[in-house]
């Protein structure tokens, strides 16, 4: 009994350690309404126009295991979006520097069947 209460405390602790000290401020910006609201608009690519083809589907998988693999990519290059409709691949998402971003928009142009890359990625710097 003595050693659940002890993990839970020490568990708690580390949720309580990992929340920034004032609630309106943070490391990063998890304000998304401008975002949401400007992919609401239909005219920009998002997760659910991922096409169902079997080729397509293929194309997002291998350039998911490429991104994912990378150990020198941030966690947010490894989070990406990744969005394939007929061989066009759309990348979006923050990514850590510019060559971060170059690296991920290579990684795409080597997997077989990609026809065109449309990297809408955003370099984003920590604050």
């Amino acid at each position: 009994m003595k050693k659940i209460f002890l993990m839970t405390m020490l568990s708690l602790t580390f949720i309580a350690c990992d929340r920034p000290s004032n609630p309106n401020t943070s490391a990063h910006d998890n304000d998304n309404t401008a975002k949401n609201a400007r992919d609401s608009d239909m005219k920009t690519t998002t997760p659910g126009d991922q096409s169902e083809s079997e080729a397509d589907r293929t194309i997002t998988q291998k350039i998911r295991q490429a991104i994912v693999s990378d150990d020198s990519l941030s966690t947010n290059g490894k989070n990406v979006k990744v969005i394939t409709i007929k061989g066009v691949v759309t990348l979006r998402g923050p990514v850590a520097s510019p060559e971060e971003k170059n690296t991920i928009a290579n990684k795409v142009k080597n997997v077989p069947g990609v026809s065109r890359v449309d990297n809408q990625l955003e370099v984003v710097r920590n604050r």
